[in-house]
């Protein structure tokens, strides 16, 4: 089947149905999900899907509608519900579809798919789930146990078509290998990770690897103890230091700009954070997470300087959230098969700075060093922060024993005015993104 043609046809029925602009997703796309515990299989699941989802405009009305059945009357159904919902709903005056000057697409290969995936047989995945939790299992006799190893991949593509004239569509590939190792040691036990992730399979990191260095992760937690509650510096490792990337996200996305739910609402061109942190979203760049040829409305993607060296440039807008701001869209445009587009990313990352985390933490005489945060205490509407978190405690420079039972607490805007190191250990296993990050101070709270 030709699903780009087909998602031509759709918009054309829409409007023969009355339709004055319509826009047509079709994803298609088979999953695979192995995991094994204590080297036996657990689960398994393969999985194939392919729908289309259609939005239409009735002047300022919209209504959409999916479906998974791509026969003419599957189809057929489809277009009369979407019509049907749009003559029912109310006005909007800022819905409606991109200017036709917005359009286009990147051109080249932007690495998204690699066939080497398709190529692998069950066994072999199931082999790589087992072999990282063996070699973390085989790493040191402390490691008792596992929660398990597992395997995922997807091969799948999307198409996109518009009244506007637009039509495109791409394939991507991806998959992962993890591990959850579990070290027991004097009655106390405790657990850490490791994961690796890519468009393609020769990507991943050795299965080998996975597995000792989530050993490693776990190792170094065990005699874990509370701290003294007190204010101290903060490091972030980089896997850590990625969910105050996605926190800023959620900040500087244009829905909770116009709601005025964020904490950065009305800061465009003012100082929010110290001079260290320049924060970008790209699109663009080959074989990430976070890129893709246009967005979910036919919009290029592009690179955004989101923050500018501690300056709010941009915030982060798809068509309708643009306008509602009086500003453009920056090609952010997201959404499933259904419904109206919201606004997601592309690869957001924290550009790296110039000191290794090793220089980072000899400049903190006495801190924490973040390794895994647990609970969602974050609000953005005031930029309250708190949440459990477990790492390891700084003293003189150096990692000096494993903390876990406390809480990190303070307000992000203060946080990044007060964001002193950014490390060079920039690395993409997403598509968000932060090296090392130190923040000069905040309340630890442990007993």
């Amino acid at each position: 089947m030709n699903y780009q043609e087909l998602a031509e046809r759709i918009v054309k029925l829409a409007l023969d149905e009355g339709a004055t602009d319509a826009e047509c997703t079709i994803s298609e796309g088979s999953e695979f999900s192995a995991s094994v515990r204590m080297q036996e299989l657990e689960n398994l699941k393969e999985a194939g899907s392919r729908a289309a989802g259609l939005r239409v405009l009735m002047g300022k009305r919209s209504g959409s509608a999916y479906t998974s059945d791509l026969s003419e009357e599957g189809i057929r159904q489809m277009v009369a519900s979407a019509v049907e919902l749009a003559r029912m709903t109310t006005e909007d005056p800022y819905a409606g579809l991109p200017a036709p000057e917005e359009l286009g697409a990147l051109d080249g290969d932007l690495a998204l798919y690699h066939e080497d995936l398709e190529k692998l047989d069950t066994p072999l995945k199931i082999e790589q789930a087992r072999a990282a939790e063996k070699a973390a299992l085989e790493f040191d006799p402390r490691i008792t146990a596992s929660e398990g190893g597992s395997f995922d991949s997807y091969v799948g593509a999307r198409y996109f078509a518009n009244s506007l004239g637009f039509c495109g569509g791409y394939r991507s590939s991806s998959c992962s290998l993890s591990v959850v190792p579990v070290a027991r040691e004097d009655g106390s036990m405790q657990r850490d990770y490791w994961f690796s992730a890519s468009r393609s399979f020769a990507g991943l990191e050795p299965a080998a690897e996975v597995g000792r260095r989530a050993a490693e992760r776990t190792l170094r937690r065990l005699g874990a103890r509370k701290a003294p509650t007190q204010r101290v510096p903060v490091v972030f490792d980089s896997r850590t230091a990625r969910t105050l990337v996605e926190h800023l996200f959620e900040a500087v996305s244009g829905d909770s700009i116009y709601r005025k739910a964020s904490f950065l609402a009305d800061q465009l061109g003012r100082r929010i954070a110290s001079e260290h942190l320049t924060l970008v979203d790209d699109g663009t760049i080959p074989g990430l997470f976070g890129t893709a040829p246009f967005d979910d409305e036919g919009v290029p993607s592009r690179r955004t300087v989101v923050i500018e060296r501690g300056v709010l440039q941009s915030y982060l807008l798809n068509t309708y959230t643009a306008r509602k701001l009086g500003l453009k869209t920056t090609g952010n445009a997201s959404r499933g098969l259904t419904g109206n587009p919201h606004v997601g990313h592309g690869n957001l990352y924290a550009e790296p700075g110039q000191k290794t985390p090793e220089e980072i933490l000899a400049q903190v005489k006495n801190g924490f060093y973040v390794t895994e945060l647990l609970g969602f205490g974050v609000n953005i509407v005031t930029g309250d922060y708190s949440r459990g978190a477990a790492g390891m405690w700084i003293e003189n420079g150096e990692l000096a024993y494993p903390v876990h039972e406390v809480t990190i607490a303070g307000n992000l805007a203060e946080m990044l005015l007060n964001l002193e190191a950014v490390g060079s250990d920039l690395e993409f296993r997403g598509s968000t993104a932060s090296p090392t990050l130190l923040i000069g101070e905040m309340t630890v709270s442990g007993h």
